[in-house]
């Protein structure tokens, strides 16, 4: 006997099995997140995958990997900030090179009490991003153009993926005025610590390879 089920029945499917997909994964690494902040994450994956088709915003295709090596990974900073003793209460907070939002959107997701802007030169990624923000019911403020042409200084600078870290960093540092953190994943050079005066956090969650986060109080 052949068994067919409506299109909405499988879609309805589909949003839990990713719903329990994004809740399991963020409690098993200390994050417990709220119905509407796991919305917004299983909103943001919708958008980012269907966008994805056509704009090729992202290498990553695979949910979990999505959810874990982008969402999960972004939260990696809350660690850091905890660590540290960082108040990001109120503060301004520039995502430089944020590409489809990463780390920034998630940080705002789940921080939510932080003025966060997203620098990115790319236009159909700026598009994205402000697309992006009314879909989620979020406020923050998109600079589309280069970082480099910036003359305006931030709280707290992050920046993931963004090149090689001893070209970037003048350039993070020079938006500063008070932290900057950069995500380098499982790499990391004595020189970064030993010559320029970059400290470390290792953050480590549950089936996740640990990443390393330079950071510096530039003031």
């Amino acid at each position: 006997m052949r068994v067919t089920t409506p299109e909405g029945s499988w879609r309805g499917f589909w949003k839990l099995s990713v719903r329990e997909l994004i809740e399991k994964t963020f409690s098993s690494a200390g994050f417990e997140l709220g119905e509407e902040d796991v919305n917004r994450f299983l909103t943001y994956l919708e958008e980012l995958k269907r966008w994805n088709r056509v704009h090729n915003l992202t290498a990553l295709t695979d949910d979990e990997d999505i959810v874990k090596r982008h969402f999960l990974d972004s939260l990696s900073l809350v660690r850091c900030f905890e660590e540290l003793g960082v108040d990001w209460r109120g503060r301004t907070v520039a995502d430089v090179g944020s590409g489809a939002g990463f780390p920034g959107v998630p940080l705002k997701i789940y921080l939510k009490d932080i003025k966060l802007f997203l620098i990115e030169a790319v236009a159909k990624k700026c598009s994205f991003l402000e697309y992006l923000k009314v879909k989620l019911g979020l406020d923050w403020t998109v600079l589309c153009e280069r970082a480099e042409r910036l003359d305006r200084k931030f709280d707290i600078v992050v920046s993931r993926a963004m090149g090689e870290f001893e070209e970037i960093i003048p350039l993070l540092e020079r938006l500063s005025r008070g932290f900057v953190f950069v995500m380098k994943g499982r790499e990391l050079k004595p020189e970064w610590t030993e010559k320029l005066g970059y400290r470390t956090c290792r953050v480590e969650f549950r089936g996740i390879p640990p990443s390393y986060i330079l950071w510096k109080r530039v003031s």
